[in-house]
């Protein structure tokens, strides 16, 4: 039994207590510390074995030891098992105490280390988070106590001095200070700063070190308490390098841009205006304080470019720089030219940080450009651009017409007898006189037309992308405006000219060829009569007096009234009735004969009487579909429409004149339209279209499949008729490509709900096939050409009603 006094002493300790019997190894007693520890009663805690509160290997071996009388003390940190059997941290001492001269127990007492542990692992992250934040600082850092010794420093720190391995792997201050010292430009001043700082009261301090390898420190001290005492300094070390000399030259950009004889402003990355310089704020009539927060944009201008400004961005945006010309304006003048360089700044992560723009007044640089290229490329006298231009234009033309086979004609123009007039009114009167002929031959010429000045009374013309028809009627207009009186000084006179023609290629492939050619054609001219044109080629000059011949005879025979109208009837394939007819003009000249109106309607067409003769044809078919109409025996006249005629502003108000003038029911008369009709300016062609159906007028496509065939027109026009073009009836019904052409033009027509003719069918076995594919109508030699009115009527009386 232990005495009663030992139990008071063991409730006073504040450690922990066990007594342990030695020979059952079981707890004899415990204080109340012991209990609070493991969270266990004293009665749960007398009389268990000590064995069972072990919770380390080295606890098990020590009693088991104790038991075999082979230990009896032990000291160290362990681990003891509480009362959830959970592990707790204590440190841990052993002995054997003697009860009596035959008695002992062993003394177990225990420190609860867990707040301590708790306080070491705060310690520890603390620690692990001041050196982050060490080493992640962007400065070099290095920690000393005040006496100087060195106590830490960071790997960036390490850096910036550039600090040899042997002073990284063994800790020696004096060399540390000494290998600083030799890496300062001003040694001794650097010494004696580091002697001054260490003397005085731990203050704040700055200062700037200049080091052998170029690079600039700045150094903050600052110093380092605890429990409100210095205990030492903290050195902090920037290099600086980069920002004095951007400071330094961005005090030199200042002197240069306050002092630059460009204009100059600078932007943020939305292009708004942060600053201007003095030139910029001069040439523009602004204050700087009017142009800051101005969008760039609004700076300048380019009339005939609206996406300036957008192609300035892109450029920036991609190679970082623009220059190039534009227009600027200021209140006190009009706007002006100006020459600009634009630059983009962008920062290390590759973001725009700014925009600088310079540029300057360009207006005399321009005029002055003007006048060396006035004086290079023109003719002093008229203006006209010289023999150097016109081949620099003739030379870019050629390039294009060899790749793309393009045309051009060169007119050579000589004034008829001008020497006269430089004899009998002298050379001044002369050049006057050159000046107005300048003036207007400029006037009848196309603005892509070249007018040049050889020399003397001599010109040439370039004609831009011009053929033979072309050139004649830009040289017909030029005898046109050379033919009217000229007026200098109250005088009134005639100046006739002789002008050459040559194309390119047929008459030569080079300027100096055509030139040459079309002089000699000029020269011709001269032989027989002067005061007309004529072409290099032969042969052209026969068709051109070939065609002014039949031109002539077309409108006399309009006049003559030697035009008449045949009808070639329309049969329906089922049954053989008599559908329609299409009025088809007919022309028989005295001199020419029988002119068939594949000859004469072209030309027409290019002189614009084919406006005349289709008026006419209207008239004419009217007229006689209201006959037939009176008899009893109405039938469908179609007629063709040119695209001249249809474009005339008046055309659905003659249609509607002249069946209201004959009386003729609308949907007896049928126009036949090309597809190029209807696919030039759609949105009017509809209107116009929509304006004849309203009438009731019959309109079907003529020649399908020829031209511009599209699905969209004929979903969108208020057409009711498709005629499949002779060329592709002719194979019928052998050629494979034909009868596909052919099957898919009905099969569609079928579709959209429109009728079909065929034309130009000649043989049974065509119209066999196009009934078989269930076509409606066709026309041709197989019934009948185009006849007269009277015998057609005979024709009808034999067809099935």
């Amino acid at each position: 039994m232990m005495p009663a006094s030992w139990q008071a002493v063991l409730n006073a300790m504040l450690e922990s207590v066990w007594l342990v019997d030695p020979m059952t190894l079981r707890i004899v007693a415990v204080n109340p510390a012991a209990c609070a520890l493991l969270d266990l009663t004293e009665h749960e805690l007398v009389g268990k074995a000590v064995i069972e509160l072990t919770a380390t290997p080295e606890d098990q071996f020590f009693w088991e030891d104790v038991a075999a009388g082979l230990s009896h003390q032990i000291h160290s940190e362990t681990m003891v098992r509480s009362n959830l059997g959970v592990p707790i941290a204590v440190e841990r001492r052993v002995s054997r105490l003697p009860v009596d001269q035959h008695n002992s127990v062993f003394l177990v007492s225990m420190q609860d280390m867990r707040q301590q542990r708790r306080i070491e692992a705060s310690h520890e992250r603390l620690m692990a988070e001041l050196r982050a934040t060490l080493e992640s600082t962007a400065d070099g850092i290095l920690v000393t106590d005040l006496s100087g010794s060195v106590r830490n420093y960071n790997r960036h720190f390490a850096r910036l001095w550039d600090l040899p391995e042997e002073l990284l792997l063994q800790r020696n201050d004096q060399a540390l200070y000494q290998y600083l010292a030799g890496c300062v430009v001003e040694r001794e001043a650097y010494q004696a700063r580091l002697i001054e700082i260490e003397r005085s009261r731990p203050v704040q301090a700055t200062d700037v070190l200049e080091l052998h390898s170029g690079r600039l420190l700045e150094r903050v001290t600052l110093p380092q308490y605890s429990r409100g005492r210095a205990i030492g300094r903290v050195f902090s070390f920037r290099d600086i390098t980069q920002r004095v000399d951007a400071e330094s030259r961005q005090r030199l950009a200042a002197k240069v841009f306050e002092s630059s004889l460009d204009a100059i402003f600078i932007t943020g990355p939305e292009f708004l205006i942060l600053a201007v310089n003095p030139v910029c704020e001069r040439l523009l009539n602004k204050a700087q304080q009017q142009l800051i927060g101005t969008p760039a944009r609004e700076l300048f201008h380019e009339p005939l470019d609206p996406g300036l400004f957008a192609r300035i961005e892109r450029k920036l945006a991609e190679e970082g720089f623009w220059e190039g010309d534009a227009w600027s304006s200021q209140a006190s003048r009009s706007t002006f030219a100006v020459q600009i360089s634009w630059v983009l700044l962008r920062d290390e992560s590759g973001a725009v940080l700014n925009t600088i723009g310079f540029f300057k007044d360009n207006t005399e640089r321009i005029a002055a450009q003007q006048r060396i290229e006035q004086l290079a490329y023109s003719d002093v006298l008229t203006g006209l651009p010289n023999r150097l231009l016109l081949s620099q234009r003739v030379e870019f033309s050629l390039n294009i017409a060899e790749r793309s086979g393009g045309r051009f004609a060169i007119l050579f123009l000589d004034l008829d007898r001008f020497k006269n007039i430089n004899d009998s009114l002298g050379h001044l009167f002369g050049d006057r006189v050159l000046v107005e002929v300048a003036r207007r031959v400029g006037q009848a010429l196309r603005d892509v037309d070249t007018l040049c000045r050889l020399g003397g009374d001599e010109f040439l013309v370039f004609l831009h992308d011009a053929d033979a028809y072309g050139a004649e009627i830009a040289a017909r207009r030029i005898l046109e405006v050379m033919s009217r009186p000229f007026q200098v000084d109250e005088m009134s006179f005639s100046v006739g000219c002789s002008i050459g023609v040559a194309l390119y290629p047929e008459d030569g492939r080079t300027l100096d060829e055509l030139i040459k050619y079309a002089d000699i054609a000029m020269y011709r001219v001269k032989e027989h009569g002067r005061g007309n044109f004529r072409f290099y080629q032969p042969q052209m000059n026969v068709d051109l007096l070939s065609r002014m011949k039949m031109d002539h005879a077309m409108r006399q025979a309009m006049e003559k009234s030697l035009f008449c109208l045949h009808y070639q009837p329309q049969i329906a394939l089922d049954s053989g009735r008599l559908l329609g007819v299409e009025a088809l003009i007919r022309w028989t000249d005295s001199e020419f004969g029988k002119v068939s109106p594949a000859l004469f309607i072209p030309l027409a067409e290019e002189t614009g009487f084919i406006v005349a003769i289709g008026n006419w044809v209207l008239g004419e078919a009217v007229r006689q579909a209201a006959i037939w109409q009176a008899a009893g025996q109405a039938v469908t006249v179609s007629i063709n429409v040119s695209a001249m005629q249809f474009q005339q502003a008046d055309f659905v108000q003659r249609i509607e004149r002249a069946i209201q003038a004959v009386g003729l029911r609308a949907d007896l008369l049928e126009l036949e339209l090309t597809e190029s009709i209807l696919v030039k300016d759609v949105d009017e062609t509809l209107a116009r279209l929509h304006q004849l159906a309203g009438l009731g007028v019959g309109m079907s496509i003529d020649d399908f499949g020829t031209g511009y065939s599209s699905l969209a027109y004929l979903k969108k026009f208020p057409i009711s008729k498709l005629k499949i073009d002779r060329s592709f009836v002719m194979g019928l019904p052998n050629d494979e490509s034909d009868r596909a052409i052919v099957s898919a033009t009905i099969g569609m027509a079928r579709a959209l709900g429109l009728s079909v003719v065929a034309e130009g069918v000649e043989t049974l076995a065509q119209r066999d096939y196009l009934a078989a594919l269930d076509c409606e109508s066709f026309q041709g030699f197989l019934c009948s050409p185009g006849l007269p009115a009277d015998e057609l009527e005979r024709l009808r009386a034999n067809l099935p009603t």
